[in-house]
């Protein structure tokens, strides 16, 4: 039986066109800080996550038996054309009482910190005030109901998690987000916000960047 959440949308993929071809988004390392048009949310899902890339590092977030399905990977400043990376050369070390305070924002401190050096440094804003935004981010946006904590391995469209998205949270539409997978399977739903995180905004590149495995596999949490 499909999960309800994908019955709802079921066959709205049929009607969503896409480019044939996109290009790779390029990055800008070392771009001055603070010069970016909006963010990207990245939410992994971790059981398609663990299953397809998971490393060393990361094995706690991997877990048998944590439960744990959406999880913050981070909140990315974006250009309309490419993305900017690394952006401030001094203080791009997280004070410890700063990580302290995030505790249980990201699934591992040591992520929390290789995203500040790699993202949080082209925000413009101070370390703290970066996980500051990283939380609203988190707040601003609701998973759906059907996707909080999966019993079975489902088979969807892409645009299906898309659909459910965007029925999940007003004002959000597919062509806002993507879907990242790899070898078919689910791994994560980049959702673009202006960049005072009021609002969600098209990302024509963000979106022509996703996923086109077409059927995916949505591990169920372990």
């Amino acid at each position: 039986m499909r999960p309800a959440w994908r019955l709802a949308v079921a066959g709205a993929w049929l009607f969503t066109a896409f480019p044939a071809t996109a290009q790779p988004m390029q990055e800008a390392r070392g771009a001055p800080t603070g010069a970016f048009d909006f963010y990207v949310l990245a939410l992994s899902w971790s059981p398609g996550f663990c299953e397809v890339g998971a490393r060393g590092s990361e094995r706690k977030q991997c877990e048998d038996g944590n439960g744990l399905g959406f999880v913050i990977h981070g909140l990315w400043p974006q250009s309309d054309r490419g993305y900017p990376t690394f952006c401030e050369p001094q203080g791009r070390f997280v004070p410890r009482a700063v990580i302290d305070q995030i505790d249980g924002l990201y699934p591992d401190s040591n992520l929390a910190r290789y995203q500040w050096r790699k993202h949080g440094t082209c925000s413009g804003v101070s370390p703290s005030e970066y996980f500051a935004l990283v939380r609203k981010a988190r707040d601003r946006v609701q998973i759906p109901d059907g996707l909080k904590g999966p019993q079975a391995e489902t088979h969807v469209m892409p645009i299906e998690i898309e659909r459910a998205f965007a029925n999940a949270n007003p004002g959000l539409r597919p062509e806002m987000m993507s879907v990242s997978c790899g070898r078919r399977v689910f791994q994560e739903i980049r959702i673009c916000l202006d960049k005072d995180l009021r609002g969600f905004r098209q990302c024509p590149e963000v979106n022509e960047d996703g996923c086109r495995a077409g059927q995916i596999a949505v591990p169920a949490p372990r």
